[in-house]
């Protein structure tokens, strides 16, 4: 089962309009069942808001992400807050937007399933 597992700063008062970009999975290569996690380094709840579109499908529009302390990454099965079937060609796009004055990272993983 393939995962992306990354770290990505958000700049302040900026947004990453795909923490994926560029990765092989982006775009599925098969139907999979996607599932996501995402935790904020070290920000109140509010700091860092999250959208997740797969394909068409807008599966959360911004919302708040979890924090926690630094190095911390989401755990399978309990941090997982995202979930959908996608399509073969569909592009997966996770866009973080940083609500505050300064950089925050955000942790994340993403676990593929062919569907």
């Amino acid at each position: 089962m393939p995962m992306i597992r990354r770290q990505v700063s958000v700049p302040a008062n900026g947004t990453v309009d795909n923490l994926i970009s560029g990765s092989i999975y982006e775009y599925l290569p098969w139907n999979a069942i996607v599932s996501a996690g995402f935790i904020s380094e070290g920000a109140a709840a509010t700091d860092l808001l999250l959208t997740v579109n797969s394909g068409s499908d807008t599966v959360l529009e911004e919302a708040p992400t979890r924090f926690a302390a630094a190095g911390t990454f989401p755990t399978i099965p309990d941090d997982m807050d995202v979930q959908d079937v996608a399509r073969a060609g569909e592009r997966l796009v996770f866009r973080a937007r940083n609500t505050t004055a300064g950089a925050l990272n955000i942790n994340f993983l993403v676990q593929l399933s062919p569907a």
